[in-house]
């Protein structure tokens, strides 16, 4: 039934950390498309639990990037997170190069 395979999606998303198997953006986009499959099933979770859930599940090498999240706006979208990544590690990448 639909709520046994919802509250199955629910203990996944629940159970989620990033380990870096994967890069943080995959990582982003795994828990967007975990939301995406609960919406589809009138399990509603809010954009900004879910762009709040996926910070807490960054471990602290990523403190950086979540003091940015903290700083430069009140809220954003999944798809700002996923850009502004996207942004920070172009930027990380960027000054790496120039100390080299």
């Amino acid at each position: 039934s639909d709520k046994a395979l919802a509250r199955t999606i629910m203990k996944k998303l629940s159970g989620i950390m990033f380990d870096n198997s994967k890069s943080v953006l995959q990582h982003i986009m795994e828990i967007r498309d975990i939301a995406a499959q609960l919406k589809s099933l009138e399990v509603e979770i809010s954009e900004s639990f879910i762009v709040h859930f996926i910070l807490n599940t960054l471990p602290t090498k990523y403190g950086a990037f979540k003091v940015s999240y903290d700083t430069h706006k009140e809220k954003w979208s999944i798809n700002e997170l996923f850009l502004e990544k996207k942004s920070y590690k172009l930027v990380l990448s960027l000054y790496l190069l120039y100390l080299v």
